[in-house]
């Protein structure tokens, strides 16, 4: 029988779906049949359970399972034979009205859309690159040496300065009153490397051991502690110890404590440029492929399935609540995490997801096996054990679709370059750093 398929609105389909009631009645009678066999029941050996109790117990259930498995391969059958591509589940409801000896249900649900991609060659992206200076790796050497650093206790006569560590004592209070968090003993910080407000920092640079101060301190209108932000407070802070700290010289102890073999500080300071070129191009990829993707969502028209957003909203809850299991937080699992809060990210997800796979269908973009290999080769540089890793991502199918999807990703990137209208930007080190964290 021809299936007719109904269209609703947009991506919105419906199909009636038949099911004969003597097939549905002959399912259930064979399965009950079956469960007799093993059921216990008060009163009754095992297997000799008489029939019209089970089906008393578990009648209901047992209909129930057959009804939606007949529906489900009736549903699959009508979908195959009109060639339709379903997005999500189908809403399935009973029909009042059928056909003698049938039962008859409506079958609604969406349809994958057409993704129309337009003229890549009017889209505008810019492509950024970046370059490891020596400053760059100054400062990462510089990362390295307060890494190993090592603190010994100042004079009686000297005063806090930056770089110093020191100890204090200190309370806080607004308008005459306490606060939480706002007093501490024995508490370390160091001076001048942005572990406290720019005000507490200063006011202790210069104070000796032994010495107390009180001092105003206005905290900021977006400070992370809602109940004092925008609020003036005077602190009362006693310091009980400085140190001064020692930074290891940069020689060829100092590589050799790196795990670099020769020990030169050369071989050191290649050894850095070499694993800050590796992040640096990853960095600098994965921005330009945002830019990417954001030119392709542009330029592309498509009506997005609604089921498929609220999956990748719901699924996203899921992580937002293994991510608060993470941090400690108690019955994480059973938080209230609407995931209409989600919606908008789920739907470029959904839409980006779609007209990355038109392009990569259309275009033969797929991820080759050398490529998968080039780039398990790559990722596994930057470890100690390179082959271990790579047998690591070998040996396990999840893994190794993470790596492919990277790599169909990079292939989309460079089609979209190549075709597009390009603007290249040479970026900072610094700059590409701080805006990748």
């Amino acid at each position: 029988m021809a299936v007719t398929v109904e269209t609703l609105e947009k991506l919105e389909r419906r199909i009636t779906l038949h099911v004969a009631a003597a097939e549905i009645n002959s399912e259930v009678e064979a399965r009950l049949k079956k469960l007799a066999r093993t059921v216990k029941a008060d009163g009754f050996r095992p297997g000799k359970v008489p029939m019209n109790v089970v089906a008393q117990r578990y009648g209901y259930s047992v209909q129930y399972e057959v009804v939606n498995d007949k529906l489900g391969q009736a549903f699959n059958d009508a979908a195959n034979e009109a060639q339709l591509r379903v997005a999500g589940m189908p809403r399935i409801e009973q029909k009042n009205e059928a056909p003698e000896g049938q039962m008859a249900f409506d079958a609604t649900f969406e349809v994958y859309p057409e993704v129309k991609i337009g003229d890549l060659a009017t889209a505008e992206v810019e492509r950024v690159t970046s370059e490891v200076t020596e400053e760059a790796i100054d400062k990462t050497v510089d990362i390295l040496r307060k890494q190993r650093r090592s603190f010994a206790q100042r004079a009686a006569a000297d005063v806090a300065q930056a770089g110093d560590r020191v100890t204090i004592d200190f309370e806080g209070k607004i308008d005459g009153e306490p606060f939480a968090g706002g007093k501490a003993e024995g508490f370390q910080f160091l001076i001048g490397e942005g572990q406290m407000l720019e005000q507490f920092d200063a006011a202790v640079r210069g104070m000796k051991a032994g010495e107390s101060k009180t001092f105003p301190l206005q905290f900021p209108e977006d400070y992370h502690g809602k109940d004092v932000a925008g609020k003036e407070a005077d602190f009362l802070v006693t310091v009980k110890k400085i140190e001064a700290q020692h930074l290891p010289e940069v020689n060829e102890a100092f590589a050799k404590s790196l795990g670099i073999k020769d020990g030169t500080v050369e071989a050191l300071r290649a050894d850095i440029k070499k694993n800050l070129e590796r992040e640096v191009k990853f960095r600098v990829l994965a921005r330009n492929k945002g830019a990417v993707m954001d030119a392709l969502v542009a330029a592309s028209e498509l009506d997005v399935p609604n089921a498929l957003v609220q999956g990748e909203a719901e699924r996203m809850v899921g992580q937002a609540r293994e991510d608060l299991k993470k941090r400690g937080v108690k019955d994480a699992d059973k938080a209230e995490i609407p995931a209409d809060i989600f919606k908008p990210q789920a739907e470029r997800r959904v839409r980006l997801g779609l007209v990355v796979a038109e392009l990569v269908r259309a275009n033969n973009l797929q991820a080759k096996p050398a490529q998968l290999q080039a780039h398990i080769e790559e990722l596994s540089q930057s470890y100690e054990k390179p082959a271990e890793v790579m047998r690591w991502y070998l040996s396990d199918r999840e893994r190794m679709a993470e790596v492919e999807a990277v790599v169909v990703e990079n292939n989309v990137t460079e089609f979209v370059l190549a075709k597009a209208k390009v603007t290249d930007k040479a970026l900072p080190f610094d700059e590409l750093m701080a805006a990748s964290n």
